[in-house]
């Protein structure tokens, strides 16, 4: 038996199918079907001119009649061109071109956005330009952007809220504790709180907030803390810090934010003062400020904490924020060593008294100082420096120019700094002269004749040097040689 293979019809494709419906279709049948699946069509002759088109309910607004006898690339926005141009040029009668948007203008003002794609009937013949109306996608797209822009300027918003309250919280001089009210974990310590519980605030962060205090303190937080979370409400309680380092007093508000609830635990480490009420100011500081030497209370790295008018007199500033958080050291010493000495002084042996040096004015003015100063340790350690201006030492004695003579080897080394080295040497040098001389006439009971031999001058020599350091009485008979 013989058989015959024969190769199997290749089947048609889309195109073809459709090429086989059209044939037994009419062609307004197939006008209706072409209007059916698109929102506008249009036929382009081989010069780009739009000669028909099918209108959507939705565009018969848009003025498209009026597209009729233009070229399409001329009724596009500038940079929808290439695009046209590309649909135009890639249509082909075996298959429809990728869909490309293109925006008209309309006379709304919003651009007009479609979709299209392109077949061309036949090698020469028109085009045919299917379109998809894309205005409630552009419409999404802009909401889209909208919400995207409007979440960006409210993240930017809470940004700057964000540091603006980082930055109060860190320099806030009042201890504060942010705590988780679920489990009484600390979450974060500003560095006033701190210094006050003796710890780094790395350390503090992540504690339980009642390991932080005595023990003897454990009851009164943890009752504070059940308050709390009972009635969203509790009173203020005294607790201790732990190592002797004093008593504290702990008020506590409720806040809900980021979906759980935490507490503000404000420390207050001087509750006297807080019970005196505004306005109500402390003996002690009124005292200070009325004091006529000056007097300045700095914090361990040296920034200023407090100062009075009358260091602020010697400085030449007007008001005490302008040297709050500045350390001392911008005023203090003739060179920084100085001020250096003085601190490193402080901090070993917890006071200085009676230390020479000057205050440098804010334009310039110097003036002679002695301070005495004390290191205080505690919860929060400080120093403290009294002031006082001192008046130039007025020794025994003139220098020639009128200056005082020193009468010690201190006042001489006191000198250093104030007058040149070739002026300090030759006037030290009239001093021992002038000693010297009265020296010798005190070994020889004022003889002269023999203290000029003891001192290898000739008497007229002698008497030139007594009459020039003012020594003796040369009022008398003068003796022959």
């Amino acid at each position: 038996m013989i058989v015959t293979l024969q190769p199997h019809p290749t089947p048609p494709g889309p195109l073809a199918a459709l090429d086989q419906v059209a044939g037994h279709l009419g062609g307004e049948a197939v006008g209706r079907i072409v209007a059916a699946s698109s929102d506008l069509s249009l036929v382009i002759d081989a010069e780009g001119v739009i000669r028909d088109a099918s209108i959507g309910a939705d565009l018969e607004a848009e003025n498209i009649p009026g597209w009729l006898g233009r070229r399409w690339v001329d009724i596009v926005t500038a940079e929808s061109r290439p695009k046209v141009d590309a649909l135009l040029r890639d249509a082909r009668p075996e298959g429809i071109t990728r869909w490309r948007q293109v925006n008209h203008p309309s006379p709304s003002g919003i651009d007009l956005p479609i979709r299209y794609a392109s077949i061309r009937a036949s090698e020469g013949g028109p085009i045919l330009v299917l379109g998809r109306d894309m205005r409630a996608v552009a419409a999404l797209q802009r909401r889209l952007m909208e919400s995207q822009q409007a979440l960006e300027r409210d993240y930017e918003r809470l940004r700057s809220v964000e540091t603006r309250y980082r930055l109060l919280f860190q320099i806030s001089g009042e201890p504060v504790l942010v705590v988780d009210a679920g489990n009484r974990r600390v979450a974060e310590a500003n560095p006033a709180a701190a210094r006050l519980l003796g710890r780094p605030a790395k350390r503090v962060a992540g504690q339980d907030v009642i390991d932080l205090f005595d023990a003897v303190s454990t009851r009164a937080l943890e009752a504070q803390f059940a308050a709390l979370r009972a009635t969203g409400q509790a009173g203020e309680v005294r607790a201790a810090l732990p190592h002797g380092r004093g008593e504290v007093s702990v008020s506590v508000s409720l806040f809900r934010g980021e979906g759980g609830a935490s507490a503000l635990m404000r420390l207050v480490a001087d509750p006297a003062t807080v019970e005196a009420g505004p306005g109500q100011e402390a003996p002690t500081r009124a005292v200070i400020e009325a004091m006529p030497e000056g007097f300045v209370v700095t914090d361990s790295a040296r920034r200023i904490l407090t100062a009075n008018a009358a260091f602020l007199e010697l400085i030449q500033l007007a008001s005490e924020g302008q040297v709050r958080g500045r350390t001392l050291d911008q005023w203090l010493g003739r060179e920084e060593t100085e001020a250096q000495a003085l601190f490193a002084t402080l901090v070993d042996h917890g006071s200085v008294r009676r230390f020479a040096t000057v205050i440098r004015g804010a334009y310039g003015g110097v003036e002679d100082v002695e301070v005495a100063a004390v290191s205080v340790a505690g919860a929060r350690p400080c120093m403290g420096f009294a002031i006082r201006t001192t008046p130039r030492r007025i020794p025994e004695g003139r220098f020639s120019g009128g200056r005082d003579v020193p009468r010690s080897v201190e006042q001489m080394t006191e000198l250093v700094g104030r007058v040149s080295m070739k002026t300090l040497v030759r006037e030290t040098t009239d001093l021992i002269e002038k000693l010297c001389i009265e020296a010798a006439l005190r070994i020889t009971r004022d003889n002269r004749a023999s203290a000029a031999e003891m001192l290898g001058l000739s008497r007229q020599g002698l008497y030139a040097k007594m009459r020039r350091y003012g020594v003796g009485d040369l009022d008398g008979p003068v003796e022959a040689d």
